[in-house]
This record gives C-alpha cells, sequence and structure tokens, in this order.
C-alpha cells in the first residue's frame, strides 16, 4: 500500500516535468494537413506554476492586495492541509467501493485540480474567479504553452472581433476563404467568470478537429459576453442575438451554422433558440425574424437557473447554492428567473420547442454525475415527447463540462480528444459537405 502510495505522489510530482525540455514536442498536431492546426500538449504542473505568476499581479491589480491576501490566507489550510489528505485517503487508502465514481476513472492529475476547483467555486468570490479566466492571464498563458510546443505564433488564423454591441473572437483555418462551417460558441463560467479568451486553446484544438474531419475550411466564432454584476440579462442575450447576426452574415447560408456553448454559455444559446421563435408579441424577445441555425451541440447545459434538483455530488465541482445565486444574479431585475426566455429548463410548450430546433436538431453531451444532470436528463426527455430530432450522450462517473476539463487535464491524447472528436462526429453527421467525412 505505501508503496502504491507513494508511487502514485512520484508520477505526480513527475508531472511538474513534463514538457518543460527543451526541443520537448509531444502531441503535436496539424490538424487537416499543410498545417494550420493546432493542438497542444496536456497542462503540467509547470503551466501551473506559470499561470500563477501571471495571475498574481492581476489579483493584485483587480481585486486589492489586501483582499488577495485575505483569500490566500482563507484558502491556505484547505490547499496545503485538507484537500492533499483528502486526496491520499480517498485515492490510494480507500477500497474503490468508497471512491466517487469520478475518482474511480481520473488520474490523479485530473483528481487533485478538480478538488482545487471544487473548493474555489464554493469559497472564492466571483470577482476574484473572474480574474483566473480574463484576457489578461488566459492570453498569456496561452502564448506561453505555444512556445514551449515549438509554436511563435498560431498556426491557425484568429482575432478579436470588437464592435458597439457585441465582441469575440473569429478562429478560421484560411482567413482569405469562405467558411464551408461556422460554430458559434458562447463559454460558460456561471455568468460571472470565464471569458472567450481562457476557452481560446480549446476553441483552436477544436477547430483543428473539425478540419481533419473534412471541413475544408471551417470557422468558430466565441462570443465574449459582458459579465454579472456589470450587467444581467438582457445585455447578454443582446448580445448573443448581434453576435448570432454577425456569424449568418458571414457564413451567407445559416444551414452549415451550428450552435454551441457549455454551462452558461449553453443557457445562452438555448435561450437564443427560444427568442428567435417566439411568438407571443408580448413577451420581451430578440432576434425575430432571424433564420434558425442547423445544429445546436450543447455540453453540459444549465437548464434550469434555479432549481431544487440541482443536487451536490461527491464527483462534481459545482455547488448548487452557489449556482442558485448565480442564476438569480443573472436574471436581474427586469426578468423572472423562471422565465423560460432567460431559464430555457422552465419552457414546457412543446410547440414552442419544435419552432426552436435547428432543421438538424440537438445534441446533449453531460456528465452522470454532474449537478446539472437531472435537470439536463428532464429537458432531453421533454423534447423527445416534442417530437424534436434530440440525441444526447451522457458520460458515466462524468461531471460538468468534461469535453472542456480533460483537454487541459487528460494526459493521453485520446482521452484528451475524446470530447471534440465526439462532437465533431455528431456535426460531420447532421451537416455532411459534398467531401466524404475523412477520419479523424
Amino acid at each position: 500500500m505505501l508503496r502504491t502510495t507513494f508511487g502514485g505522489i512520484r508520477n505526480l510530482i513527475g508531472r511538474l516535468f513534463v514538457h518543460s525540455m527543451p526541443g520537448h514536442r509531444r502531441n503535436r498536431d496539424n490538424g487537416g494537413g499543410g498545417g494550420g492546426g493546432m493542438i497542444l500538449g496536456p497542462v503540467s504542473y509547470l503551466d501551473c506554476i506559470v499561470f500563477c505568476i501571471f495571475l498574481a499581479p492581476q489579483l493584485i491589480w483587480n481585486v486589492g492586495l489586501l483582499p488577495t491576501i485575505k483569500c490566500m490566507l482563507e484558502a491556505l489550510p484547505f490547499v496545503v492541509f485538507k484537500i492533499p489528505v483528502q486526496f491520499i485517503h480517498e485515492r490510494w487508502l480507500s477500497s474503490s467501493h468508497d471512491k466517487s465514481p469520478f475518482v474511480r476513472k481520473a488520474s490523479p492529475f485530473e483528481d487533485f485540480v478538480i478538488r482545487c476547483v471544487r473548493y474555489a467555486f464554493a469559497n472564492i468570490p466571483p470577482k476574484i474567479g473572474r480574474v483566473f479566466f480574463s484576457k489578461q492571464v488566459a492570453l498569456p498563458f496561452l502564448k506561453f504553452r505555444m512556445l514551449r510546443h515549438g509554436y511563435l505564433r498560431s498556426p491557425m488564423h484568429w482575432r478579436e472581433h470588437v464592435t458597439a454591441n457585441f465582441r469575440g473572437i473569429w478562429v478560421i483555418k484560411d482567413p482569405l476563404a469562405t467558411p464551408d462551417f461556422v460554430l458559434y460558441y458562447a463559454h460558460g463560467g456561471g455568468f460571472s467568470m470565464g471569458s472567450a479568451y481562457f476557452y481560446l486553446e480549446f476553441l483552436l484544438s477544436w477547430a483543428s478537429v473539425l478540419s481533419s474531419s473534412g471541413f475544408k475550411n471551417p470557422a468558430i466564432f466565441a462570443l465574449d459576453y459582458t459579465l454579472v454584476p456589470d450587467a444581467s440579462y438582457p445585455t447578454q442575450i443582446q448580445e448573443a442575438i448581434e453576435g448570432y447576426r454577425y456569424v449568418l452574415k458571414v457564413a451567407r447560408d445559416p444551414a452549415i451554422v451550428c450552435v454551441s456553448g457549455d454551462s452558461a454559455g449553453a443557457t445562452l444559446i438555448l435561450s437564443l433558440l427560444l427568442h428567435l421563435s417566439c411568438k407571443d408579441a408580448s413577451a420581451k424577445r430578440y432576434g425575430v425574424g432571424l433564420p434558425m441555425p442547423g445544429l445546436a451541440v450543447l455540453i453540459s447545459p444549465w437548464t434550469t437557473l434555479v432549481s431544487s434538483r440541482h443536487t451536490n455530488t461527491t464527483s462534481d465541482y459545482l455547488n448548487a447554492e452557489q449556482l442558485s445565486t448565480y442564476g438569480k444574479q443573472f436574471a436581474g431585475n427586469k426578468m423572472s428567473w423562471s422565465d423560460p426566455l432567460v431559464s430555457p429548463g422552465c419552457c414546457n410548450d412543446a410547440a414552442w420547442w419544435r419552432r426552436a430546433s435547428p432543421s438538424n436538431g440537438i445534441f446533449i453531451t453531460y456528465g452522470e454525475e454532474e449537478v446539472f444532470s437531472p435537470e439536463i436528463h428532464g429537458l432531453i426527455a421533454r423534447l423527445n415527447e416534442a417530437g424534436l430530432r434530440v440525441e444526447s450522450e451522457v458520460e458515466e462517473g462524468g461531471i460538468h463540462a468534461w469535453p472542456v476539463a480533460s483537454l487541459f487535464l487528460s494526459t493521453a491524447r485520446e482521452k484528451r480528444l475524446k470530447g471534440v472528436k465526439g462532437l465533431t462526429m455528431e456535426i460531420r453527421k447532421r451537416l455532411s459537405t459534398s467531401d466524404a467525412a475523412k477520419p479523424m
């Protein structure tokens, strides 16, 4: 038992040096061939240290020195003592029966990071959490990871897109050619945290997989919507509508557009679909008259903002009480948090859902162990009863938004890309091009 325990700890420490040697090129991928793709290696402990180096001055600048120190001191007993003790006890000193479903399948690195995220989600104030995912931290961190893997610049073209009404990041294989597929993506983060920049590596990797799957010139537009408390609903849906209008203009054909998002971003996408199809003239609707997209692909959607069915699990890192607070803050005082236009899971109108369904249906993937699981399962059942073309995939023992998290936390290439490859296969199955799909 002791040998197993110390061996596992030794492997954990070893991750500190993975990919840190000069000239290391592990898991480098050129996507669709001939350049234009990028899939970096997994995050190592060295990356975590560098991330903290980028994070520290931003916390001091945006939050303040004393609040930052206070937060660190409050977290210290958990991070230094409680989390490691729980980690060692459950991972190496407990029977398989006593381990949570996620721990049974997770690597030590995945397990430890998720424990830290679980603590942070329940205890760290959103004003501090949002700095973690901000452009000022995420973008230099991505550039560091690219440089460490031998990239002086991104081989997949991307640029910022900023207007008076919305902003985001445009990713495309060939910026001089018309895209043959456009993914419109909204990031997660409880409406209080997150940014398109934090998701940029995930999206660049997804764009590479899309290119490898047979799309000649795939593109992604990632919406960088306004966070709470800077603004609440309807600001975010108005930005989502304007971003969607822009995507339609670039794509020229709504049939090649797939709307997508994870967590709160998936909530925004579902809300977008309901707004586009709303027939109630008295409702505060937006985007009416715009064509529906060709497909919707959702990762762990936060279907209902506030629900008694949201229950904490031993595996997931989300916290039901915090989610309820975030949901009410997002709805604000201009809309009831139970209105279907702001909380799509509250829509029980089958005809409305049929109007809201994209021409090629909806695909939803989520984790069996996540807090949102009961509500997601309920929405899928409701959509099936309404006669929609909806398919889903539930990950056994899975947690929230794992296709995103696994790209950074998992080590094996196939495990890291399993989520985006599965989503891409669903997209290819529904939005076929003239060329046969190539194997991924």
